[in-house]
């Protein structure tokens, strides 16, 4: 039984005003709530050729995949057929990393914990044929391990494409199949895809660029291209998705493991260990599960994964003890900063969860001052300065996304940031308002790393 449509009009209010500010041509949002459902659309699929957005628009979701992803290695698992903590060779005999060792003993449950410690941002096209994924993780062999097998939580693209190449070799089929077979048909999520050729028959969101954006006289939104990713990518962030079908997929991890139709898909205890505390986080999120990244707020456990691909950004959280649940897909970068404030506002207007204001703490310019410096990682870089106020910090794009030869994008303002506990970091002001970051030491107490983002930038 489908849950009842309720409204919002303040909600709604609110999404307009945030469009209007952050420049951001279309939003697609669903909220469940004690059994309620909540959907709609607002503004245009694409400047150029504007189409109504409507809660059926196929967005691009990004990395809320991987957890469509981790949910099919679980199904196997419960099917004999995966074990979360055995090697992937295995499964894969032949894998190669530039560490010997890590290759030897590195598990899917460092894959869906991000604690790897390769290179997570390692985006490349190896064409459209079903040998694409196989390809990309024979690449991997020229990752470099930045940080030890299972030590430091980073977030890691590649450790998803090496979890999906998993599955087609236990099921013999490509992931998509293997996907589509295994949960995407049985929660009945009919406006999913992978892929152009399947969604481009569908009204379509694309993604945009918002240009000048720190001039409201001058910004614009611009068509983002590349619109789709390398096929390789579907099992990292490739899935396109729309407002109603997040909402069953909602649904679903929000209860026990039953699809609609009655099938049992997982186990009540593979569900919990999917929300369970596996891993130490950072970067505003407390730990890592399989796959799904925990916080808390009000006492109540949150779970979520949004994702962010070309020009497209999407939020996905529910609140496991409170029957609650949001998504937003919007079609621009800076709806980055929109989704954040919606989801923000419907976790206190909805459902009365109020995170508390974080404290600053004051630092002298002399303890400010070890921190600057630059930072290096594969997509940006850091620069870092200390001011008599705080830090302020400089992300330097460096392209490579969502293909390793992609230009950088727009340089974002310099973002103001304090220090809430130490070596804890808050940004203060601007379109990051409210992300967090972590300085990480050597064992001699000396920095080596700050992870922003959920990515570790070394310290050079």
């Amino acid at each position: 039984m489908h849950p009842t449509a309720i409204s919002y009009p303040a909600l709604e209010s609110f999404i307009a005003a945030e469009m209007e500010r952050w420049h951001v041509p279309g939003v697609a949002v669903g909220i469940l709530h004690n059994g309620q459902e909540y959907s709609a659309g607002f503004g245009v699929t694409n400047v150029v050729h504007p189409l109504a957005v409507d809660s059926d628009t196929l967005f691009q979701i990004g990395s809320t995949t991987k957890t469509i992803t981790a949910t099919v290695a679980m199904r196997l698992v419960e099917a004999g057929q995966l074990e979360l903590d055995a090697p992937i060779r295995r499964y894969l005999p032949d894998l190669r990393l530039s560490d010997e060792s890590v290759a030897k003993r590195v598990t899917l449950r460092h894959c869906f914990t991000h604690t790897g410690g390769w290179l997570g941002d390692y985006f490349d096209d190896t064409g459209d044929g079903d040998d694409a994924l196989a390809r990309y993780v024979e690449r991997m062999a020229d990752l470099p391990q930045l940080t030890p097998l299972g030590e430091i939580w980073s977030y890691n693209n590649a450790g998803f494409g090496l979890a999906g190449r998993v599955i087609e070799a236990v099921t013999g089929e490509p992931y998509e199949q293997a996907a589509r077979r295994l949960l995407l048909n049985p929660l009945g999520m009919e406006m999913s895809f992978f892929g152009a050729a399947d969604a481009i028959t569908h009204r379509c969101a694309v993604g945009h660029i918002v240009m000048d954006a720190e001039d409201p006289a001058k910004a614009r939104p611009e068509v983002a291209r590349p619109w789709a990713l390398a096929r390789n990518a579907n099992c990292v962030g490739g899935l396109i998705s729309s407002a109603k079908d997040q909402l069953r997929y909602a649904r679903f991890h929000l209860g026990d493991g039953l699809a609609e139709s009655g099938e049992r898909l997982l186990t009540p205890a593979s569900m919990a260990l999917m929300q369970s505390e596996l891993a130490e986080a950072g970067s505003g999120t407390k730990a890592v599960g399989v796959s799904w990244l925990l916080g808390e707020i009000g006492g109540q456990k949150t779970v979520a994964h949004g994702g962010a691909t070309k020009g497209q950004m999407s939020a996905f959280l529910f609140v496991p003890g409170g029957n609650f649940a949001v998504t937003v897909l919007t079609n621009a970068d800076r709806g980055r900063t929109l989704h954040g404030r919606v989801v923000k506002w419907a976790l206190e207007n909805i459902a009365g969860l109020v995170a508390p204001e974080p404290t600053p703490i004051v630092l002298s310019a002399d303890q400010l001052a070890v921190y600057a410096g630059h930072y290096h990682a594969a997509l940006s870089d850091l620069d870092v300065t200390a001011t008599e106020n705080g830090l302020v910090l400089q992300v330097i794009p460096k392209g490579g996304f969502p293909k390793k030869d992609s230009p950088p994008g727009p340089t974002p303002p310099p973002a103001p940031a304090t220090f809430t506990a130490p070596d804890r970091l808050l940004i203060t002001d601007g379109p990051s308002a409210g992300n967090r970051g972590e300085v990480l030491r050597d064992p001699a107490g000396e920095i080596a790393w700050l992870r922003l983002g959920g990515r570790v930038h070394k310290r050079l």
